[in-house]
């Protein structure tokens, strides 16, 4: 080989050893600016996701714990409930079992209601519906209307059915007689 073609094939052979170290470089190089954005997202991404997953379990669980509470709660109050009435009831049965013509069943009777009345007044249990009060549908419901000119126009004449009401929450209507 003659010397300038040994020159040719060295340049030849070290452009070549340069464009791979070049290449080599670059693959070795830190990433690049966008590189390391788009991880820090992707991390980001990820945690938020998590973060989001976890809240969903924990407010599923939050409304399957108070839904189990209420029904508790509700449970609770009904027995409170039926726990205090338990002491009429029996004395009911014990005047149904007694002998309706002597004076002590009459008693019993109005001792049972006064028992009643009582257990109203400590559920703070409101009456609704008396003879002169104005008719109000929200509370009253009219079985029977009258001519009569004892009472005003829409005002209760008799009280067929007693109602009950407790706190804003309506038991039963009272059914009444009104006056047209």
């Amino acid at each position: 080989m003659n010397e300038e073609t040994k020159d040719t094939s060295l340049n030849e052979e070290e452009v070549k050893e340069k464009e791979q170290s070049a290449e080599s470089d670059k693959k070795k190089k830190k990433p690049s600016k966008k590189d390391s954005e788009l991880e820090k997202v992707k991390e980001e991404l990820k945690a938020k996701t998590d973060l989001l997953t976890r809240t969903a379990a924990e407010f599923d669980n939050y409304k399957k714990r108070t839904e189990r509470e209420k029904s508790g709660v509700a449970e609770y109050a009904k027995a409170s409930v039926i726990k205090k009435l338990l002491p009429i009831i029996d004395n009911i049965e014990r005047a149904n079992g007694s002998d309706k013509a002597s004076p002590d069943y009459i008693k019993g009777i109005e001792m049972i209601i006064k028992q009643f009345n009582s257990l109203v007044e400590v559920l703070e249990i409101e009456e609704l519906g008396k003879a002169g009060d104005k008719f109000d549908p929200n509370f009253h419901e009219a079985v029977m209307h009258i001519e009569d000119e004892n009472f005003g126009e829409n005002e209760i004449a008799e009280v067929l059915q007693k109602g009950f009401k407790l706190g804003d929450t309506i038991i039963r209507p009272a059914m009444v007689k009104v006056a047209n």
